[in-house]
């Protein structure tokens, strides 16, 4: 099991990812939304502004503070997630 960090102390299980999106766009919003109504948002931003979205495979929706393009870095072992 992999585990990548999603910004601050925060990580998840990279075989569960299934995207990580940006944060802006209107669709991600309401994923967002439905996520918190239905109890599966995870908000790892540590009080910063949300700037990507990690969707998993049950469904979960994880909030993250680093930008998305890092976290593919990430994923891809490119990154070591230690400069936050």
């Amino acid at each position: 099991m992999r585990l990548v960090s999603v910004g601050y102390g925060n990580v998840v299980v990279a075989e569960r990812v299934v995207a990580v999106v940006g944060a802006s766009a209107a669709p991600i919003r309401r994923m967002r939304d439905q996520a918190r109504d239905s109890g599966k948002l995870v908000d790892a931003t540590e009080g910063r502004k949300t700037r990507s979205v990690v969707v998993m495979d049950s469904d979960h929706v994880v909030l993250s503070a680093v930008q998305a393009e890092t976290i593919e870095r990430r994923l891809r072992g490119e990154d070591d997630g230690d400069a936050e």
